[in-house]
């Protein structure tokens, strides 16, 4: 499996840190670390996210890496990322 972001959630992926980085340069490092050490995870193991709680129905997984979710898919051989949140937000249905 190929592990990939779209355009927003890279965005989004890339805001978190700076907003970490505000605070605590050391402290973004270690989010960003411990982020892409769980996601490359994904790459071998792609259904060891959870069902999405709110939307357990859909085809939509995640992973935590506190305070922030990891929204993915998986399509064929690749696992897209599709969303980067705090995990104080509530998500809405995605599209």
């Amino acid at each position: 499996m190929k592990l990939r972001f779209t355009k927003s959630a890279r965005a989004q992926f890339l805001a978190a840190i700076n907003y970490v980085r505000r605070d605590d340069k050391a402290a973004a490092v270690r989010f960003r670390s411990r982020a892409e050490e769980t996601l490359r995870c994904l790459e071998r193991f792609p259904d060891s996210g959870r069902s999405l709680p709110e939307f357990p129905e859909l085809r939509f997984r995640e992973v935590i890496v506190a305070p922030y979710r990891f929204f993915y898919r998986v399509e064929r051989s690749t696992v897209w990322v599709v969303a980067v949140w705090h995990g104080a937000r509530l998500p809405g249905e995605p599209d």
